[in-house]
């Protein structure tokens, strides 16, 4: 072989990743380059229209509430706590069923859910505009990053300066066993920096009644109680993690009221006896299976007993 079919040889294998001897240039443990995809964009600006604000008030109305209401038994309890508050807020709630948004947004006075703007994680709800249609023309949702991102932040931002209200989860995601998870530190974040307060909601029930996996809710109308506390304003001084505190405290609390009642619940905040989530709790795989027993233990029936009996 002439010296010029040698040399034309190995710059073949040098194209093609290989050194003279023939072995490869990269190390097998190496991944292959991939280029980073972007999650595609999807314009939901329409669903803040006037037309589609009517449009989704229709649906609430005749279609959401009424299927959500019959599938399931909702016991709703701390509306009037909203009746003195003005303004956008951000409402908050533990996260462990897809029946969380219809039954948050079902049970909240008219003038808040006109103009509520819901949180979705955008690759689950956004990766697909069939799914990204339907859920912003029922719940005027937007996209959330589960890791969060500047561009999330300022998306939140406009939404507050144009008067709209938000829902957001502050787990990032659904609990795997139906118990509450730590609160990240975006949602206070926001709220810390635009000065806007925090109305608590503490969910019960929704987790037996439509567990991971499941796309309807379980027959026989579970129990489910949607419980709001009173909002939560930013002092001045605050940081942003003394809030995310208070606001895990809040909702926790307005939780444990569907098991010890409202004043036993208070109390255990104020002796810090109160349960609150942990990472090492969340950790803890030995007793995953008595939190998920826990939260597909039916509710218990608390309808007040009159005292006097005639």
């Amino acid at each position: 072989m002439s010296q010029r079919a040698s040399l034309k040889n190995e710059l073949r294998m040098l194209r093609h990743g290989r050194d003279w001897r023939g072995r490869s240039t990269v190390p097998r443990s190496a991944d292959p380059w991939v280029p980073e995809s972007r999650p595609r964009e999807f314009s939901n600006h329409w669903a803040r229209t006037k037309g589609a604000v009517a449009a989704r008030a229709v649906l609430r109305g005749g279609l959401l509430r009424p299927v959500t209401w019959s599938q399931t038994a909702p016991v709703v309890e701390g509306v009037d706590h909203l009746e003195n508050v003005s303004g956008p807020v951000v409402f908050i709630a533990n996260h462990s069923s897809h029946l969380d948004t219809p039954l948050i947004v079902g049970s909240l006075p008219k003038r808040f859910a006109d103009r509520l703007a819901v949180g979705a994680a955008a690759d689950y709800f956004f990766d697909a505009r069939w799914r990204a249609f339907t859920s912003a023309l029922f719940f005027n949702t937007f996209p959330v990053e589960r890791y969060g991102s500047g561009r999330q932040r300022s998306r939140t931002v406009e939404l507050l300066e144009q008067n709209w209200s938000l829902l957001l989860f502050p787990e990032g995601t659904r609990s795997e066993d139906g118990t509450m998870g730590v609160f990240k530190a975006g949602v206070a974040q926001l709220c810390v920096a635009n000065q806007v307060p925090v109305v608590p909601v503490a969910l019960r029930g929704a987790y037996m009644a439509m567990p991971r996996g499941r796309n309807w809710p379980v027959p026989g109308r579970p129990k489910v109680a949607v419980r709001y506390g009173r909002p939560l304003y930013p002092a001045e001084g605050e940081g942003f993690r003394e809030l995310r505190d208070r606001m895990t405290r809040a909702v926790a609390r307005l939780a444990n009221e569907e098991d010890v009642g409202w004043y036993r619940a208070m109390r255990s905040e104020v002796d810090r006896t109160l349960p609150v989530p942990t990472r090492r709790a969340e950790s803890d795989e030995v007793s995953r299976w008595r939190r998920t027993w826990e939260s597909t233990r039916p509710l218990e029936d608390r309808t007040r007993r009159r005292v006097w009996t005639w």
